[in-house]
């Protein structure tokens, strides 16, 4: 029989993991799993506070002796991405994450594991339930709405936290730490629909389903399919052999998920149905061999649909379809001098049909601030072609690399003492809060680093349990060295 997680070493972290996928903490709902943090303060007896937006912060008075090391920070974020399978019956407002233990990993039934950033989040109580440690001044903070906007870290007020150094617990590959990040924006797109004055009947649901998705900075480079974006694809091939009426399209989820499930719903006359799903078996095929390596579970089901509705006209139906496929998906540019990392990239990740507008939402990430703008200069130029309006959010920043910090140099020589091996040291594609936590703490060290977690943002997540035990070892080991 597998062990249950309590049972998994480190007991401290592990046991808080386990609380923590029973309580509800999807982006914005943080509130219940902020309540969970300030009871653990309270029941070890530590300072704690939370600010208007809901960031807590929780303080551990160093260990005799150690009172005049420079203060820590123990830094991740309570909210998590909550995706799950279309098959699942799960209600992320109130059902637990059900955990399942497969050989070295943890992986949820059905839904996202919520490692990121629980693990993090579980790593920092038991440092602080931990009475064994030595460690100068630690704070730990829990931040709110990373996933969707990194409100949280956004509006922290001067002088809610004291440390100089920071460690942040987000990073997802065990043995690496991570010194810069990409920044990224989001953008609006609203293209106005024109629908015929009759209804349609003869209604059919054409659902492309079964991809893997994954974070849209961290899985961008690895060629996985998006949804919606083959959806158009589908759709562009089908009505060139098949006379059908679009009524409505959706896919994605989440700004920073590719896309892993799209819907259409259309009409067509019983006298073209054969053609039309001959079509789309043609064009499906030929998806499924270009993306066999990376996508075994692609699949597209076409089903007849009872009632009728307004479709869209023809020429709009065609707008829309090209609108899709015109807009940039993926990566944009891989960094020039660092092997591997994504410079560049955008994700069409959520789209939506309104009874006179179709909304798209893209996510945009760069390294290089002039280089995203070039990318939305893209999107605009796709939006001003079709006629849709583009709404440019306000982004965050990225997080300059600094490989002649003080706080890298001593947690390399910390690592290698430990572990007799070398960390690697990188940056990535992603959005992590030191960019903004740097930008209003002039002077903050900071670094991240975490245990190996696999396919965030998707129900394919999964955390390997070996690794978060070496990666408690160190972090305890990095509390108890920087103090001294």
């Amino acid at each position: 029989m597998a062990p249950s997680l309590e049972e998994l070493d480190p007991r401290l972290l592990w046991k808080h993991f386990a609380k923590i996928l029973t309580i509800p903490h999807c982006s914005g709902h943080e509130k219940p799993l902020g309540d969970y943090v300030l009871s653990v303060a309270a029941s070890l007896g530590l300072p704690a506070k939370r600010d208007k937006v809901g960031n807590v912060l929780v303080s551990k008075p160093a260990t005799p002796g150690r009172e005049g090391a420079v203060g820590v920070v123990l830094q991740g974020h309570l909210d998590m991405v909550c995706e799950k399978n279309s098959g699942t019956a799960h209600d992320f407002g109130k059902d637990p994450i059900v955990p399942e233990i497969k050989g070295e990993w943890v992986y949820a039934r059905g839904t996202t594991l919520g490692a990121d950033n629980g693990i993090g989040l579980a790593a920092a109580l038991a440092v602080l339930e931990d009475k064994a440690l030595v460690h100068g001044p630690l704070e730990a903070l829990f931040t709110v709405d990373e996933e969707t906007g990194l409100t949280g870290a956004n509006k922290i007020q001067k002088g809610f936290i004291a440390g100089r150094m920071l460690l942040n617990l987000d990073s997802e590959d065990e043995g690496t730490f991570t010194i810069g990040c990409a920044g990224g924006a989001d953008s609006t797109l609203v293209l106005p629909l024109a629908r015929k004055k009759t209804a349609s009947k003869n209604l059919y649901t054409l659902h492309v389903h079964g991809f893997r998705g994954g974070h849209s900075g961290l899985d961008i480079n690895q060629g996985r399919g998006n949804a919606v974006k083959l959806l158009a694809r589908l759709l562009a091939q089908g009505q060139a052999a098949a006379k059908f009426e679009l009524v409505s399209l959706a896919g994605g989820s989440k700004h920073n998920a590719i896309p892993r499930e799209a819907v259409a719903v259309l009409a067509c006359p019983p006298v073209q149905v054969r053609t039309m799903t001959a079509a789309f078996k043609k064009a499906f095929d030929k998806i499924k061999t270009e993306y066999k390596a990376v996508e075994p579970g692609a699949a597209y089901t076409l089903t007849e649909t009872a009632g009728k509705d307004f479709a869209l006209t023809q020429d709009c139906q065609r707008i829309l379809i090209d609108f899709l496929l015109a807009l940039p998906h993926g990566v944009i540019a891989m960094h020039p001098e660092i092997p591997g990392l994504t410079e560049t990239s955008t994700n069409l990740a959520i789209v939506k049909t309104g009874k006179a507008a179709f909304e798209v939402l893209c996510s945009t990430r760069s390294s290089v601030a002039s280089a995203l703008e070039a990318t939305r200069g893209v999107i605009q130029s796709v939006c001003a072609l079709a006629g849709a309006k583009a709404d440019f959010h306000g982004g965050y920043p990225g997080w300059m690399p600094n490989l002649d910090s003080e706080l890298l140099k001593k947690l390399k020589e910390l690592y290698a003492r430990t572990f007799g091996k070398e960390a690697e040291v990188v940056a990535v594609h992603a959005g992590l809060e030191c960019g903004i936590i740097g930008e209003k703490f002039p002077g903050m060290d900071m670094i991240s680093f975490g245990p190996t977690l696999k396919n965030p943002h998707s129900p394919e997540e999964h955390v390997h349990i070996g690794s978060v035990e070496k990666f408690y070892k160190f972090l305890t080991a990095a509390v108890d060295g920087l103090s001294s």
